[in-house]
């Protein structure tokens, strides 16, 4: 087998086998070359040591020379060159408490995670598959190296890798290595939030966001999104819907383009639906009040996984109003953009969309008409740059100071004033026009 690699990568493999040392392209790598992926980066592995790397090449930095890690640049671009090693015990379930470097790639191999992400590769001894990476590639399949059990203790954070790697490949998870998944999912609690935030995004970005469910039925949600799965074991007897909550939010997520903040709100817009189900005496489940119910939950959950502040914003905004419904007339869009937000309507668009195509066929042809009414209405209001916020109101805090009124609370009052009536008639959105309402305003209640 024949694999392409960068220009650079290969030179660094020809200095250090010209010096004597082995060298591969190593990981993950070789998996997507495979696969017929573009990898993000060209990992090498060699027999040399770090300060003989150093020695090879003039331009290095000191990555983790601890672990044994060198990064060589060439080019502007860089290489990180680790040298082969066996990991000592794993006392935290995360890290090793020690690295011992090793002349055998066998050993460095075999303390890798997957079978698919243990193959080396270089132009002259071609593909060293010492574990069934290429035969795993072709069944689809996502195996430990080894004993499931013991590569999932000594890491526990590839717990969730191993459902990650099964969305973005589309594989399945060997039996073996399921078994181990669900005995080891309590061990996430070594694993700090960042990096499970990480590894989530990663899974909700994937070609199959929806193989959540195999991380819930392994347990593995219950240890970092309980709330996920008490959404699972939510039933809606409704005929707008034909799935459980949770399933419904997994059928979602397969609806909505690859967008980071799109993906998670899916993935949150009806968490708060098992807190508020109400079950009336015919045996109808109802949700009211689940979006406001929803965004303070979104919230609590995305501070808990450590997501930036512009996310939380987003998201929570949108789960908020996700189930927000307004008629497809100019004046009610204008208001629904107000609303929710001239940034994140467009977005919200397309939950709803998403939200919709999730649930049962039931009055499906007269959902889809309003939000296409909904959806052609708001592209007229940005055609004709329509008023629907402060920001575009013809008049400004300046204007009414310079007209009487003191700075205060009193301005903003007369502002959304002036911006109600601008949104129920767009044509009113002229200074001349809005000046003279506060005119005769004043006069009408002089101060």
């Amino acid at each position: 087998m024949i694999l392409e690699i960068p220009k650079n990568a290969e030179t660094i493999l020809h200095i250090l086998e010209n010096a004597g040392y082995e060298a591969y392209v190593v990981g993950g790598c070789v998996r997507d070359s495979i696969l017929g992926r573009k990898p993000d980066d060209w990992d090498i592995t060699t027999s040399a040591k770090p300060e003989q790397v150093k020695e090879l090449f003039h331009r290095t930095v000191d990555t983790g020379l601890q672990h044994g890690t060198v990064t060589v640049l060439v080019e502007k671009e860089g290489y990180e060159v680790t040298t082969y090693r066996v990991d000592g015990e794993y006392e935290d379930g995360r890290h090793p408490k020690e690295v011992t470097f090793t002349a055998s790639l066998e050993e460095d191999l075999k303390r890798r995670d997957f079978t698919i992400n243990a193959m080396a590769y270089n132009p002259s001894g071609g593909l060293v598959d010492l574990f069934g990476g290429l035969e795993d590639i072709d069944r689809k399949i996502i195996r430990c190296v080894g004993d499931p059990l013991e590569r999932f203790t000594e890491d526990a954070l590839r717990i969730m890798r191993a459902v990650r790697f099964s969305a973005q490949l589309g594989f399945s998870i060997e039996e073996e290595t399921r078994k181990a998944l669900k005995v080891l999912a309590p061990n996430l609690k070594h694993v700090s939030a960042e990096r499970i935030q990480v590894e989530l995004v990663k899974l909700l970005m994937s070609p199959h966001p929806d193989y959540l469910r195999t991380a819930y039925e392994a347990g593995i949600t219950a240890e970092f999104l309980p709330e996920f799965d008490a959404c699972m074991e939510t039933p809606q007897n409704t005929p707008h819907h034909c799935y459980t909550v949770g399933e419904h939010i997994l059928h979602s997520l397969c609806y909505v383009r690859a967008d980071r903040v799109l993906r998670i709100t899916m993935l949150l817009h009806d968490i708060g639906k098992p807190a508020v189900r109400k079950t009336d005496e015919n045996g109808r489940d109802h949700f009211k009040t689940h979006g406001n119910a929803g965004e303070k939950m979104a919230g609590q959950i995305l501070r808990r996984l450590k997501f930036d502040n512009d996310t939380i914003r987003k998201v929570t905004r949108l789960v908020k109003w996700h189930d927000d419904r307004p008629e497809g007339t100019l004046k009610s869009v204008r208001r629904a953009v107000n609303r929710i937000g001239e940034d994140l309507f467009p977005l919200y668009l397309e939950v709803q969309q998403a939200d919709m195509l999730a649930q049962s066929l039931y009055r499906r042809s007269e959902k889809q008409a309003r939000l296409d009414s909904v959806r052609d209405a708001y592209r007229q209001i940005i055609e004709e740059k329509q008023c629907v916020s402060l920001k575009t109101l013809a008049v400004t805090g300046r204007d009414l100071i310079e007209n009487g009124y003191r700075p205060g609370r009193e301005i903003g009052e007369k502002l959304e004033k002036l911006l109600n009536l601008v949104l129920e008639d767009p044509e009113k959105n002229q200074k001349e026009i809005l000046l003279e309402i506060i005119r005769k305003d004043q006069e009408k209640n002089p101060a």
